[in-house]
């Protein structure tokens, strides 16, 4: 196919001039090409523009490439950063790798996160502060409320912060028991204070517990001590079994409860003796004082001025509990042991205490003969009638 030699616009054989540059064509068709031997030169524009294409593709694309790694690098240094605690400068970090990368939500939500870690940090500091002004139930409240805070989230800087604020809570609740043991508490006070400390998971909450339970121990121990030697045992083994519920582990405790539950058992077999014999003193006293709870002293009959017989005596309680209505039965014998008569009459006093006499007197009148008074028989009563 033959083109014009100038332009190299394709021409047909049979035409003198080329329809585009207009130039005359030459007679010989040989010389009827390109002078750049048939390249068109047009085909270079889109080639060019192709290839520029290409090259800036390739060049964003290494861009991006390099935004996005330094993107990255910038989130993972602004990661470290908050797990260290330094939320400020993750924040800053945070802010940095969305500008390397403008489509970065990780980035955005943990930028905006420090804000809230910042705000946890500083309810932190109060809450000491608090602790150091004795406000720990104050301090124990912002504790909470950071601890609530943070529901909704989760993460290594989140685990954290929560490990933070428990070891801040059991730091409050830890001073607060120990000043209040400093307070010389009463024992149910220190009960209370003893299930606080048990709650406490630290070093130091369960070194005031052992102290806490130490005082319990000793102080029940004295005092089931003190009712085991009056003889209360119902009251020593109530103390000791209160005590074990705070020192079930104490083996001063478990020992005196052993010695309670022997003593009481050799206690209640002396006082069943005690008693066998307190009942056995009881009848032969019963018995003593209901058949022989008089002495004689004496009894005598003789005549007096007026020729009347007076029948006098005297007789003694030997009794140990007061006698009342003594009354003497007597006869009067003669000389040949023969009764001539028969009498009662009443002591006076009318109630005798042990160890206390009682005296009587009759006067028979017309007894001519000289007789002999003796005693027949002597009655009384136990209680008053």
């Amino acid at each position: 196919m033959a083109h014009c030699p100038f332009c190299g616009t394709e021409v047909k054989q049979g035409e003198e001039y080329c329809i585009n540059c207009g130039k005359e064509m030459p007679t010989d068709l040989a010389e009827r090409i390109p002078k750049n031997q048939g390249f068109n030169k047009w085909w270079f524009l889109p080639i060019g523009a192709l290839f520029l294409a290409i090259l800036v593709f390739i060049g964003y694309y290494f861009f991006l490439s390099s935004q996005e790694n330094q993107a990255l690098e910038t989130y993972k240094k602004a990661d470290k950063v908050a797990v260290d605690g330094n939320f400020q400068q993750a924040k800053k970090l945070y802010k940095e790798a969305q500008q390397y990368k403008s489509e970065f939500p990780a980035a955005v939500q943990n930028a905006q996160f420090m804000d809230i870690a910042m705000s946890i940090q500083q309810q932190l500091n109060s809450a000491k502060n608090l602790q150091e002004e004795n406000a720990f139930q104050q301090a124990i409240k912002i504790t909470k409320q950071a601890e609530e805070d943070l529901q909704n989230y989760n993460g290594e800087v989140v685990d954290k912060l929560l490990d933070q604020l428990v070891k801040t809570r059991n730091e409050i609740k830890t001073a607060e028991v120990k000043e209040r043991l400093s307070q010389e508490p009463s024992v149910e006070e220190l009960k209370l204070l003893l299930w606080e400390a048990e709650g406490i998971q630290t070093d130091k909450a369960r070194n005031i517990t052992k102290k806490i339970r130490t005082r319990l121990v000793n102080y029940t121990y004295t005092k089931a001590n003190e009712s085991l030697k009056s003889n209360h045992f119902t009251d020593a083994m109530a103390i000791i079994e209160d005590g074990l519920r705070y020192a079930p582990e104490s083996e001063k405790l478990q020992s005196l409860k052993t010695t309670i539950e022997k003593e009481k058992v050799a206690f209640e077999t002396e006082q069943q003796k005690r008693i066998e014999q307190a009942i056995n003193a009881a009848e032969q006293e019963y018995k003593l004082n209901k058949n022989d709870a008089i002495e004689m002293v004496s009894i005598e009959a003789k005549k007096d001025d007026f020729g009347d017989l007076i029948v006098s005596g005297t007789l003694k309680s030997v009794a140990t509990v007061p006698i009342y209505s003594v009354s003497v039965s007597y006869n009067l014998l003669d000389k040949n042991g023969e009764i001539v008569e028969t009498n009662e009459v009443y002591i006076y006093p009318d109630t005798l205490y042990p160890e206390e006499e009682g005296n009587f007197e009759f006067t028979h009148y017309e007894m001519d003969k000289e007789l002999k008074a003796e005693v027949d028989q002597v009655k009384w009563f136990l209680d008053s009638p």
